[in-house]
C-alpha cells in the first residue's frame, strides 16, 4: 500500500518543507515529488501537506504518517543490510552540532550502532563552527551542523527552520539598556547571527554569559540572565519567544563530508540512517 519510495520522497520534503529542497536532495524533478506526495495522499485518503506559494506545513495526518513511515523504511533497509550479506567496518569520526543535544539524535546512532556494531563510533559534540573546521581540517568524516550563512549550500540539507530570540517565562526587555546576551563563544555561528542583526538595527547589546555548552546557555536563561538565539523548533522546556528584536532569519542544518570521502560506506550509512529520520532532530528527547 506504501511504496518506500514515495515514503523517502515524503520525510525529505517534511524535513526540509520544500518540495524544490526535496527535488534537489533525492536528485529528482519537483515534478516527481509532487507526484509521490499525491500518490500517498491518494493511498492515505487523507491531505499529509497544507501549501501555497510561499510555504510548505504538514497536516496532523502528515504528522501522524512520520512515524509509520520511518518503522516502514527503517524495515526495508534491516532486510537490504541482512540479505546483502556485508558487514560494515572501520571508524567512523562523527561531529555533531550543540543543538541537537536535547532531541532524538541518540535515537539514531543507537539504531546505526545496532545494525553495524562493528563500525567504531566516534563523536564529537562542538559548535557548527568549530565542526567546519575540523572537517576542513580533516580531523572528521561526516558532520551535522548548521550551515555558515546564506548562500553556504555545502552537504546535503537535512532540515531548514527559522531563528528566534527566547528567555525565560516572564523576561521582559528593558528598551533603555542593552539587549543581555546569552551566547556560545566564536565561531559560533549562532553568536556571530545575533550580533549582527542587532547592530543592523543600531540595537546596543551586551554579553551577559557565555558558554560553549547548550546546557549552559539554558540554565543561564532560564535564570532570567538575558536572551539567546535558538533555532524555533528546538527550543528548551522553560523558555519561551522573546518579543521586540529583530528578526534573525532562517537557518539550515546540513550533512556534510570530509574531504575525499573519508569514513567510506560507515559515514554513507549514518548519513542515510539521518536523513531518513531527520524529522526526528525536530522533536525534544
Amino acid at each position: 500500500m506504501y511504496d518506500p519510495v514515495q515514503l523517502r520522497t515524503f520525510l525529505t520534503v517534511a524535513q526540509t518543507l520544500s518540495f524544490t529542497q526535496a527535488a534537489a536532495r533525492l536528485g529528482v524533478r519537483q515534478s516527481t515529488v509532487s507526484q509521490h506526495v499525491r500518490r500517498l495522499e491518494e493511498a492515505t485518503g487523507r491531505p499529509l501537506f497544507l501549501r501555497d506559494t510561499h510555504s510548505v506545513e504538514l497536516t496532523e495526518d502528515g504528522e501522524a504518517l512520520l512515524g509509520f513511515a520511518r518503522t516502514i523504511l527503517a524495515a526495508h533497509e534491516r532486510a537490504a543490510a541482512f540479505f546483502a550479506g556485508t558487514r560494515l567496518r572501520g571508524r567512523l569520526r562523527f561531529g555533531a552540532s550543540e543543538d541537537f543535544v536535547l532531541t532524538r539524535l541518540p535515537e539514531i546512532l543507537e539504531g546505526f550502532r545496532h545494525e553495524h556494531p562493528e563500525v567504531d563510533l566516534e563523536l564529537s559534540v562542538e559548535l557548527s563552527g568549530t565542526l567546519h573546521e575540523r572537517l576542513d581540517e580533516g580531523r572528521l568524516d561526516l558532520v551535522l551542523a548548521k550551515r555558515r550563512g546564506p548562500g553556504d549550500e555545502r552537504g546535503r540539507l537535512v532540515w531548514r527552520d527559522r531563528m528566534v530570540w527566547i528567555g525565560a517565562e516572564g523576561f521582559r526587555l528593558d528598551p533603555d539598556r542593552p539587549v543581555p546576551l546569552i551566547v556560545f563563544p566564536p565561531p559560533g555561528i549562532t553568536r556571530a547571527r545575533a550580533l549582527e542583526v542587532l547592530e543592523q538595527e543600531g540595537r546596543a547589546w551586551r554579553i551577559a554569559c557565555t558558554s560553549g555548552s547548550l546546557n549552559g546557555l539554558v540554565a543561564a536563561a532560564r535564570a532570567g540572565l538575558g536572551v539567546m538565539a535558538h533555532t524555533r523548533g528546538l527550543i528548551p522546556p522553560g523558555l519561551v519567544r522573546v518579543p521586540g528584536l529583530p528578526e534573525l532569519g532562517p537557518v539550515e542544518f546540513a550533512l556534510l563530508r570530509g574531504r575525499g570521502g573519508t569514513g567510506g560506506a560507515a559515514a554513507e550509512a549514518l548519513a542515510a540512517a539521518i536523513l531518513s529520520g531527520g524529522d526526528r532532530l525536530s522533536r525534544p528527547a
